[in-house]
């Protein structure tokens, strides 16, 4: 007997920060609205975290530098991030949300996967239920969100990308290779930049034109992530909803733009990542006493490392120091880095004391 298809959303909030700061303050409606960095008349540091729709059409981009932004639209309301707010008003969302299922997965602040497979009898009622969920996310936040419906998390997660802002998307399981075949190949997981140049060499412009590749050429090139691309690329993803109820850690990561072998360089960045961490956590009135870091090498190869402090603390020179020393065994002689990430866990509320993990 075959196996039962799920039915899986994929609900993602539309440009989360600032919709919550056009929400607040009514006189931003209609003006691009940037949250990041103070771009100090196109001399601030720092990077673009979020903007809307109107700041999108004058190309801002989530990442880019705070400077690059200003150049592009000076005439935006650049706003710095207020996390409190934004995490207050996820919490009241993602509480709404999860009343609708038995399975649920929060991704980040403003993302959230739903198996509702026991919940709603074929594709229809799922339509239905996604339905009424956008509308009391609407009503009751004043927010809209995209949700994707489709088979499993992965086409679930392209589908709610498919028509932003606000849309709907239904993909049902005979409709998943028609539906991926003609986006771009950047659609899926762990397709970058460098990955689409590798690809585009042989023919592979489309998730299509990857469903009907050679699979062994692919393992060949790519290692595992090969076999890995091509089967999401085939629509293939048996990863389960697994329920999350609270956030236990906090953490930022970049990709280079290049893989990197200057271990100065990537000191600096994680610097950088420290940096953003700790404004998230004193804004939160948080502390922490453990310290993580990722690294991930040009090959894909990925390593983590924790180490738990002595102490509770929510000092950014206690980060810097112990991230340094966790990623200095890392950062290797004809190791070029693709990815490093920083993370803090265990934390404390600085303000009742109460533990959160």
């Amino acid at each position: 007997m075959s196996k039962k298809s799920r039915t899986i959303f994929h609900l993602d909030m539309d440009h989360f920060y600032t919709a919550v700061e056009e929400r607040e303050h009514p006189e931003y409606t209609g003006k691009p609205v940037i949250v990041g960095a103070d771009p100090k008349m196109g001399k601030g540091r720092g990077v673009v975290s979020t903007s809307n729709y109107e700041a999108r059409r004058a190309g801002i981009r989530s990442g880019m530098p705070i400077s690059h932004a200003w150049r592009l639209c000076p005439e935006a309301v650049y706003l710095p991030p207020d996390f409190p707010l934004y995490v207050r008003v996820s919490n009241e969302i993602m509480t709404l949300v999860r009343r609708h299922t038995d399975k649920f997965e929060q991704w980040g602040i403003d993302e959230a996967f739903l198996d509702v497979t026991k919940l709603a009898e074929g594709y229809f009622e799922a339509k239905n239920l996604a339905t009424q969920i956008k509308s009391e996310i609407k009503q009751k936040q004043g927010l809209t969100c995209s949700i994707g419906v489709g088979p499993n998390k992965l086409v679930a997660k392209i589908a709610s990308d498919f028509q932003k802002p606000d849309g709907l998307t239904v993909v049902k399981p005979e409709q998943v290779e028609g539906f991926l075949a003609p986006l771009p190949v950047r659609r899926l997981l762990w397709v970058g930049r460098k990955t689409e140049a590798k690809l585009k060499p042989l023919g592979i412009v489309t998730i299509g034109d990857l469903a009907n590749y050679d699979p062994n050429v692919l393992t060949e090139m790519f290692g595992v992530m090969g076999a890995q691309i091509y089967l999401m690329a085939r629509g293939i993803d048996n990863s389960e909803v697994e329920q999350r109820t609270e956030v236990k850690s906090m953490s930022h990561e970049t990709t280079f733009e290049e893989d990197e072998g200057d271990a100065q360089t990537v000191l600096e960045a994680l610097d950088k990542l420290s940096e953003a961490v700790i404004e998230e956590v004193v804004d939160r009135r948080l502390f922490f006493k453990a310290v993580a870091i990722k690294v991930r090498y040009e090959n894909f190869e990925t390593h983590t490392h924790r180490k738990t402090l002595p102490f509770m603390t929510n000092r950014l020179k206690d980060l810097e120091k112990t991230a340094r020393e966790l990623l200095q065994s890392y950062l290797k002689p004809k190791r070029k880095v693709r990815l490093i990430g920083v993370r803090v866990s265990s934390l404390v509320s600085g303000e009742k004391q109460k533990t959160l993990v």
